[in-house]
């Protein structure tokens, strides 16, 4: 039985994107931090670790940057999740009694025109999924969650009104993390962490070992290295797979030019919803 480790509650938009990627039969094992998930898959705990790593409308995640570069689980897939936010409820509870929210910040910044057009109030909680679950276990008929729909299924909570959400081109990716390498796909995508030098040019030398192989940049994004202040590491993902001809000249050639390199992994493509 295939086994996955994910951050938060059961019912969490991360179980719903395993699911998705592999299997509905699936194991998945809930832990309460990001660390937590990658200490199961180091320790054989799970065979699969899986990590939000960024959302279209909020941007990246940075603990999750900052712990594949702590840590040394590759990246074996990746997955485009649809954000689909519901209102859910106790059974019996009608739309119109509502007068409080839960959920997650970032959930309820999400659906805040649906929330002010209703007079709703937002209150944060820690999790969409957990918030879902405290309002199962202590109902209560003005008070109301946003979560998924999975959410609604394992807590046995009726949904008052799907997709809620703002925008509807609000999607979150995923990395699926593992001790191992995954099989070439036909479309593939690397991603990698680099350090340049602190000499004028430097970013741009590295950048152009790509550009010369004509291999297109699909991301690039700074973060503080934490040992050195003011010193900055760049995430970066490129379509193509490591072994790939193209690919191997430009990683040579970054390899010259950095100071620091660590391919994160080489992946099948995900395609959106």
């Amino acid at each position: 039985m295939t086994t996955v480790a994910f951050q938060g509650e059961n019912g969490a938009y991360s179980q719903e994107a395993a699911r998705r990627f592999l299997g509905a039969e699936v194991t998945t094992l809930p832990c309460r931090s990001f660390e937590d998930i990658f200490h199961a898959v180091e320790e054989g705990k799970t065979d699969f670790g899986i990590l939000p790593i960024e959302n279209s409308m909020a941007g990246s995640i940075n603990k999750a940057y900052d712990l594949l570069l702590d840590y040394d689980l590759k990246i074996w897939g990746e997955v485009l999740l649809r954000v689909r936010h519901c209102l859910l409820a106790n059974p019996g509870v009608k739309l119109e009694d509502i007068r409080q929210v839960r959920s997650h910040p970032q959930a309820l910044a999400q659906c805040e025109r649906f929330l002010l057009d209703r007079g709703m109030e937002a209150v944060p909680a820690y999790d969409t999924a957990g918030s879902a679950k405290e309002l199962a276990a202590a109902p209560q008929e003005e008070v109301a969650a946003i979560a998924s729909e999975l959410a609604a299924q394992v807590y046995g909570l009726e949904i008052l009104a799907a997709n809620i959400e703002d925008y509807q081109s609000n999607y979150t990716r995923f990395f699926i993390l593992s001790q191992d390498d995954p099989p070439k796909g036909e479309r593939n995508k690397t991603s990698l962490v680099f350090s340049a030098r602190h000499i004028p040019g430097a970013l741009h030398a590295c950048l152009g070992a790509f550009a010369q192989q004509g291999i297109n940049l699909t991301k690039l994004e700074s973060r503080p290295r934490r040992n050195k202040p003011w010193h900055y590491v760049f995430y970066l993902d490129f379509e193509g797979h490591w072994q790939d001809p193209a690919s191997e000249q430009a990683l040579l050639g970054i390899l010259r030019k950095a100071s620091f390199v660590k391919i994160l992994g080489s992946y099948p493509a995900a395609t959106s919803e």
